[in-house]
């Protein structure tokens, strides 16, 4: 004989049609998402890990005055190192705005992955970085001007050492937009580089080393050669080479965030049916104390109840799972394709995308609503047909005072009666809000950056050169320029540009104290040093280390540097006096040769930053926003509907006594409504706490410093979202409470 509970399920489905469908299209979404999301992300892990072999990707690499000789390259591979000429020039392209790192084509090491097209191998032909060239609407078949001179895309590539466009290892964010690279043939090659070449040398280790730590001593003995017999001019590990590895962190830390947040969601729906499961138990009391009677076990009760969250559960994984390896897959790799330069990637299957999207969340629904139907059914079947649920005596109701009017006293009982339900409004209202503030602040956090950086300039232009060289251009200041590093500690170790400045400069309007420095305030932020305090840095290159007495803090958001003047500068670095190697100025400098300036720094390249999180994250902000939106959608329309049924039988009552249905959502609904408005104003700011906490830790781990600044505006924007999404929600309810008959106060009587 077939079980007769099944046929409630039929009816069960169909009166609650709407609530199990918003529940199921939400989980669909969540888990395709973070499926797709995992997918894409562990086989792009793979085809990154894989890369290094396959690319022969560097252990590191080094940039020299000049060409390496003989005798210091024979000294080098007695290091077992195998060295590897990786020549480049730099050069802006005339009709697009953006400078060019080009290389000769490589077939040795640092290999490239040929997305589209094929690489060059005639004259004015070249290979771009596919990703610069998205992001500047270049094609294959396009022409990119170079030196007045017109070459062809033969190709779209991606660059295994440059899978992140960084064009300066101190530089804050890589610049995917005004900066990147290409190849191009070697007779081409000589012909752009006799200007200007930098003598860049990659090299690899004959054997692996087994980690960082073992990388790290092998660089430094690399290192020490190279600073005993050579002029060097930078030194890239491939352990601290942001350009290779941010990658590989990135996606790490994507996939536990991503993780921790469909666990939190799964949390507040499993809540919502643990919620409308025990209200069902509370309304059908009486069945359930008849079916007990009737020689029910408890076994049987809690598996009826389950079955239909498991069963929804259950679907949304799987469906959920399906479209995220086919549809979710291809919006996350399109959002690491829009902020990296990865090569090509094979999909693969991802048991652990499997385990976390399905198996886990069916285990959370599991546990939770059965922990709380175990607990509902404990009592005795005589109690459930009495309708008494209390496992204790019941406590007298909260004392309210007679002052209050008699409305409001109402409102305050429904509220005190459905503490649970509100709690999880208050809770969802938080997590939505998270969501929302992090759409709507990441912006005006980039927004503001910008403006500060702008604002805030030095001067137009600065130059560093390779050499002491004159210049006539009027208003350029001599400077000198170094560069040394922070001490490891609860933050990575970090370039700090050294700026040598003349007492009487126009640009940087401090008196030094010929004993202090001044720090910029991107520094004072990012590493708490004030006036008064000693900082001490370290040679980049070196293991000497110096101590600097802080004479205050110079308004300069635009990088992590240090100023004092050119005498304590020349004293401090032991050089002549007179020494210089850079110039401020604001005209560009055009009579000093290229092939004497190491590096030019313009607003272009200080508001790299913000440009390139616009370009990335521009997209995921606005799919961020629209989710926080409805989310908090979903929570608030669950848990009211549930408020509302749960009361049924009252609306009822006081219906038949008179009431009109505009005054049963007065108390009712606008009951909800003063929960949901708190709920918003009191978590906004506890919001804003927490995402500084999570931007400054976050930000901390990269070159430069973001500070979080969040106007006014954004919480206002917030709060609106909220109200207006709810006005929706008020709207369903109002519905609902009208389509209340009056005989359920007979059919239910007590």
């Amino acid at each position: 004989m077939k079980n007769p509970l099944l046929k409630r399920f039929k009816r069960e489905f169909k009166r609650e049609f709407g609530k199990y469908l918003v529940i199921f299209i939400f989980m669909i979404s969540v888990i395709g998402f973070v499926s797709g999301f995992l997918v894409a992300s562990g086989s792009m892990i793979e085809a990154y890990d894989e890369s290094f072999e396959k690319y022969n990707i560097e252990d590191g690499n080094f940039e020299l005055y000049s060409k390496i000789d003989e005798q210091s390259l024979e000294k080098l591979e007695q290091e077992n190192v195998t060295v590897y000429e990786n020549f480049y020039t730099e050069k802006d392209t005339e009709n697009v705005q953006s400078t060019l790192r080009i290389f000769k084509n490589r077939e040795d090491v640092n290999k490239l992955c040929v997305m589209e097209g094929e690489l060059p191998e005639n004259r004015n032909e070249i290979a771009i970085d596919r990703m610069y060239a998205d992001n500047n609407n270049l094609s294959v078949g396009d022409r990119i001007v170079i030196d007045t001179k017109g070459f062809k895309i033969t190709g779209l590539v991606s660059f295994s050492d440059y899978t992140a466009l960084y064009s300066s290892p101190s530089d804050m964010m890589f610049d995917s937009v005004r900066f990147g690279v290409a190849v191009v043939s070697d007779s081409d090659f000589e012909v752009l580089s006799k200007d200007s070449i930098h003598y860049c040398y990659s090299f690899t280790f004959d054997e692996n080393p087994k980690n960082d730590e073992q990388a790290k001593e092998m660089c430094d003995d690399v290192l020490e050669v190279l600073t005993q017999n050579t002029v060097l001019v930078g030194f890239i590990p491939q352990y601290s080479n942001l350009a290779i590895n941010m990658v590989g962190n990135d996606l790490g830390n994507d996939k536990s965030i991503i993780t921790m947040f469909l666990y939190v969601v799964v949390l507040i729906i499993a809540f919502i049916f643990a919620i409308t499961t025990s209200n069902t138990i509370v309304k059908e009391s009486g069945v359930i104390g008849t079916l007990r009677a009737s020689g029910y076990k408890k076994r049987e009760i809690i598996v009826h109840y389950m079955t239909m969250p498991m069963v929804v559960v259950l679907v949304s994984a799987v469906v959920g799972n399906v479209l995220g390896y086919t549809v979710f897959k291809n919006v996350a790799a399109s959002m690491y394709y829009s902020s990296f330069s990865l090569p090509t990637y094979v999909t693969v299957w991802n048991m652990e995308a499997f385990v976390l999207t399905t198996v886990i969340p069916v285990i959370i629904m599991f546990f939770i609503n059965f922990f709380i139907l175990l607990r509902k059914l404990q009592l005795s079947p005589l109690k459930f047909i009495r309708r008494d649920l209390s496992k204790s005596k019941k406590k007298k109701a909260m004392t309210l005072s007679h002052r209050i009017p008699i409305i409001h006293r109402f409102r305050l009982r429904v509220i005190l009666q459905n503490i649970p339900n509100y709690l999880t409004i208050f809770f969802g209202v938080f997590l939505a809000n998270v969501i929302l503030l992090f759409g709507l602040a990441l912006p005006a956090v980039i927004d503001n950056y910008q403006n500060e950086i702008t604002s805030n300039m030095i001067c137009d232009y600065q130059y560093i050169l390779k050499m002491p060289v004159e210049t006539q251009t009027k208003g350029a200041e001599k400077i000198s320029v170094t560069s040394l590093e922070t001490l490891e500690s609860k933050l990575k170790s970090e370039s700090v540009t050294i700026y040598g400045i003349s007492d009487d400069s126009k640009y940087v309007d401090v008196n030094f104290d010929k004993s202090g420095v001044y720090v910029s305030s991107a520094l004072s932020q990012k590493f708490d040093v004030n006036e008064g305090d000693t900082l001490k840095l370290k040679e980049e290159y070196g293991s000497k280390e110096y101590e600097f007495e802080v004479s205050g803090v110079y308004d300069y958001p635009g990088a992590i540097a240090l100023f004092m003047d050119m005498d304590s500068f020349t004293e401090t670095f032991s050089l002549d006096k007179g020494y210089f190697n850079g110039y401020m100025s604001d005209k560009e400098i055009l009579d000093i040769d290229e092939k004497f300036i190491a590096t030019k720094i313009t607003e272009d390249d200080l508001t790299k930053t913000s440009r390139q999180m616009q370009t990335s994250m521009g997209s995921m902000m606005d799919m961020l926003t629209m989710f926080g939106v409805i989310m908090f959608m979903l929570i608030i329309y669950l848990l009211s509907k549930i408020v509302i049924e749960k009361n049924a039988q009252s609306i009822s009552m006081t219906k038949v006594l008179g009431y009109s249905d505009y005054e049963m959502s007065s108390l009712y609904v606008f009951a909800t409504t003063i929960v949901v408005v708190l709920s918003i104003l009191v978590t906004i700011p506890v919001v804003n706490f927490v995402m500084e906490y999570l931007c400054e830790t976050m930000l901390s781990q990269y070159p430069g410093y973001l500070p979080y600044y969040v106007p006014f505006s954004v919480f206002v924007k917030m709060a609106l979202c909220g109200l207006l999404s709810y006005l929706v929600i008020a709207f369903l309810q109002y519905k609902k409470v009208k389509k209340i008959p009056l005989d359920i106060a007979l059919k239910n009587r007590e």
